[in-house]
């Protein structure tokens, strides 16, 4: 394109600044955009401008045949609908061509969570004579208690830990701060890895991170995915881990024992309440038991 119209790159780089910067999504959730929205252009040879409703609808069906699932479809669909809405409310485009487009349906997968028994055998997996095996099980136990995210974990440093009153003051997605409770157990275990084992990590060296590795730096998202699939492995649990199956479990046990959905909202950080009602299996299966011990006809 020429003259003073804006060229795709520029349309798309425009959006992607306008989600960091005035609508104050993370990195991670904007370069997911990123991608969607550069798989659709590179399979849709079209500018931005000169999309229709017809390309949309063709891409979403490749996709398909592609053997992508439906809430993949739907994710793209999302990126998609967003970058339209913002061309539009720039004025780049009168009409937005995914107005009329309908996302795939999708079947809402339960998230995968641990039983008490397995969370037991996760916790007690690190070696606690090494510094790095106290680290981490204080990782462990920090991530069970409070049900916070990796990128959040990741991010703590010392001044956000208050453990006189047992808080963690937790930077958010959107750049939106709460305070979560630690409990007394994770509490304990930090303070005997800010006693014990942090200092032997830094070898002399000064860092903020609350978390720190073995070369003195402060934790990396990909450092926590490895060592609770590493301590997972060490359980002899097999089940697919990843830091965010603490946070479900976290979530799932706390409903089981009679914590409510908007207590629980509160807590995981999640800006809308439907986002925590895939947990609602969960208050489901617990009415079924009540009902069964109960009720005299049951």
């Amino acid at each position: 394109m020429t003259g003073d119209q804006a060229t795709p790159h520029a349309l798309l780089v425009s959006f992607l600044d306008h989600l960091t910067v005035e609508r104050g999504l993370s990195a991670n959730t904007v370069d997911a955009y990123r991608r969607d929205l550069a798989r659709f252009f590179t399979r849709v040879h079209r500018e931005p401008t000169a999309v229709r409703r017809e390309d949309i609808l063709d891409f979403l069906s490749w996709e398909r045949s592609e053997g992508r699932t439906s809430r993949t479809a739907a994710r793209r669909l999302v990126a998609l609908r967003m970058f339209y809405r913002f061309l539009v409310l720039e004025r780049k485009l009168k009409e937005d061509p995914t107005e009329n487009v309908e996302a795939p349906r999708t079947l809402k997968s339960l998230p995968a969570y641990l039983t008490g028994e397995e969370v037991e055998r996760l916790l007690e997996a690190p070696d606690l004579g090494k510094a790095n095996g106290l680290r981490d099980r204080a990782i462990l136990e920090t991530l069970y208690a409070t049900g916070i995210r990796v990128s959040e974990l990741t991010g703590l440093t010392l001044d956000r830990l208050n453990a006189a009153v047992g808080f963690l003051l937790v930077m958010g997605k959107g750049s939106k701060e709460r305070v979560v409770p630690l409990g007394e157990v994770a509490q304990d275990w930090i303070q005997r890895y800010l006693g014990a084992s942090r200092p032997r990590l830094l070898k002399g060296k000064s860092s903020d991170a609350l978390f720190v590795t073995a070369r003195g730096g402060a934790m990396t998202r990909q450092n926590a995915w490895a060592l609770v699939r590493k301590h997972a492995r060490t359980a002899g649990i097999g089940k697919r881990m990843s830091p965010h199956t603490l946070r479900h479990s976290f979530a799932t046990h706390l409903l089981e024992h009679g914590a409510d959905l908007r207590s629980l909202q509160m807590l995981l950080g999640h800006a809308d309440i439907t986002t925590t009602q895939v947990y609602t299996h969960v208050e489901q299966e617990r009415l079924k038991r009540i009902y069964r011990r109960y009720h005299p006809r049951a």
